[in-house]
């Protein structure tokens, strides 16, 4: 059996190699370099991170991290564990062979599985974008018997052997599509074919883009044509709040849904008004981060259209922070606080995409802990020395001085953390980044709670809130309103 799957291979790689295949002579050993040393990939995911959004920069972090998991195997194990001549050359005309020949076992082949790897670690995240590469992947896998440095079933094994590794690169590591945010509590919403009911206010100020902004209305009307659509963050056009307070009377007048495009500034005052009035909240990412829509689900357009259309909703909870107990105060969707976690995040978000998550985190943490002075305040009566007080809308995950994401947006918590002062409280901290461990580290505080009251605050104590700023009062009570905000988002089949 194994001498006839060998002679079917050296078969195949003889009538490959006596064929013309027209424009592949001028194509293809130029592709098989390029992937040298997964160059070509690199670049594709570097030109990604660089010009693409957050989906795309995770889709090229899987993919690289695919890549590189199959390169790692394809020299580790493939290569030494089974011994293989190249092909001989006699059959392939001088012009497609390479100018360096590969001394390395024949089996199985490095380059296919890289671009296997890769194309597939990026399909998982991004289906289009992946099923874009597959061509490319597939040439630069075929170029390796093109040029006769590789026989058909080295090619289809290192191909096999790359689909596995960006399996198990999500077996340890997750799709978002696999970490879906719950699909409850459902809840009731209008389902609203092309939009007709729902009223949008586009924020035109939301988002950082150099050169001409686009037309939000068009945007809008894009995904959802019947959409009323009102635009403000322009110098003549309406303010925010009056734009969402009419907005919200036209969607009780129709039946219909407040719906909102921005970042989550603005989606934080939509939802506010979406409470108060009870309507439910369409929302279409369009500013710089978008954690609130990302970790809802929806991170296009198209996305919140179809859920827009079809009526799908879920109930999330919301938090609130007053200066005493019969202030109306202010609400969150994402996270408030407290000290130097504003800058930590800017820092950490500036250069997670060209860096990784990680030594991103060790950077901010560093450069934060090095320029702030801790604060005594009193947290929940107990007075403390604290560089930060970081309290989400429902628990996050990530790095314990710096969380990242959430998995469920109704869970009834408040995520609180806190980075305590104290004697070398600043290399202990750093220490527990550097090594990963910063849940385990005494200078960390970290709590789920329902209610928090923060008191005594310094007379020029800021907070953050949403990515707005503003003045803290001298006491603070934070509380969570469960399930008091619908909103639009697709739900599992």
């Amino acid at each position: 059996m194994r001498s006839l799957l060998t002679h079917l291979d050296r078969r195949t790689f003889d009538l490959i190699a006596a064929r013309e295949w027209p424009g592949a002579q001028r194509v293809l050993p130029r592709l098989t370099r390029s992937a040298n040393h997964g160059l070509l990939w690199f670049g594709l995911a570097a030109g990604a991170a660089a010009l693409g959004g957050r989906p795309m920069r995770r889709a090229a972090l899987r993919g690289v991290a695919s890549l590189a998991v199959a390169s790692a195997t394809v020299n580790t194990l493939g290569k030494r564990s089974v011994r293989r001549q190249r092909p001989l050359l006699d059959t392939v005309p001088v012009i497609r062979q390479l100018h360096r020949q590969p001394i390395t076992s024949s089996f199985p082949s490095g380059h296919a599985a890289s671009a296997v790897a890769f194309a597939t670690g990026v399909a998982m995240e991004n289906k289009w974008w992946g099923l874009a590469l597959a061509p490319v992947a597939a040439s630069v896998a075929f170029s390796r018997v093109y040029t006769g440095v590789h026989y058909p079933g080295d090619v289809l094994a290192g191909a096999a052997l790359g689909a596995g590794a960006a399996f198990a690169v999500r077996g340890f590591a997750p799709t978002r599509a696999q970490l879906a945010p719950p699909a409850r509590p459902r809840a009731e919403a209008p389902a609203l074919p092309g939009g007709r009911g729902l009223v949008v206010v586009a924020n035109q100020g939301s988002g950082q883009r150099s050169g001409p902004r686009p037309d939000r209305a068009e945007e809008v009307h894009g995904v959802l044509p019947q959409a009323e659509v009102t635009v403000c963050g322009d110098p003549d056009g309406p303010s925010l709040d009056k734009a969402l307070e009419d907005a919200a009377e036209r969607a009780r007048t129709l039946g219909g849904a407040l719906g909102v495009l921005g970042g989550d500034g603005t989606v934080n005052a939509a939802a506010a008004v979406a409470v108060r009035h009870g309507l439910p909240l369409a929302v279409l990412p369009g500013g710089t981060l978008n954690h609130f829509a990302y970790d809802l689900g929806i991170e296009t357009h198209a996305a919140a259209a179809r859920a827009v259309e079809t009526g799908e909703a879920v109930a999330v909870d919301v938090a609130r922070f007053r200066a005493g107990p019969h202030l109306e105060g202010r609400q969150f969707v994402n996270t408030f606080s407290i000290g130097a976690y504003p800058e930590l995040v800017r820092i950490r978000e500036r250069w997670a995409g060209k860096i990784g998550a990680w030594p991103a985190g060790v950077l901010a943490a560093w450069e934060v802990l090095r320029t702030a002075e801790p604060l005594t305040v009193r947290i929940n009566g107990e007075q403390r020395a604290v560089w930060l007080l970081f309290v989400g809308n429902c628990q996050y995950r990530g790095l314990g001085f710096a969380p990242v994401r959430r998995h469920d947006l109704a869970d009834g918590v408040l995520d609180v953390r806190v980075v305590h002062g104290g004697r070398l409280a600043r290399t202990r901290l750093l220490l527990a980044a550097l090594t990963g461990t910063p849940r385990s580290s005494p200078v960390l505080g970290e709590a789920r709670l329902s209610r928090l009251r923060v008191s005594d605050l310094p007379a020029d104590t800021g907070l953050a809130f949403d990515g707005e700023v503003a003045a803290a009062p001298s006491e603070l009570t934070l509380e969570k309103q469960n399930e008091a905000l619908t909103v639009y988002r697709l739900l599992p089949e």
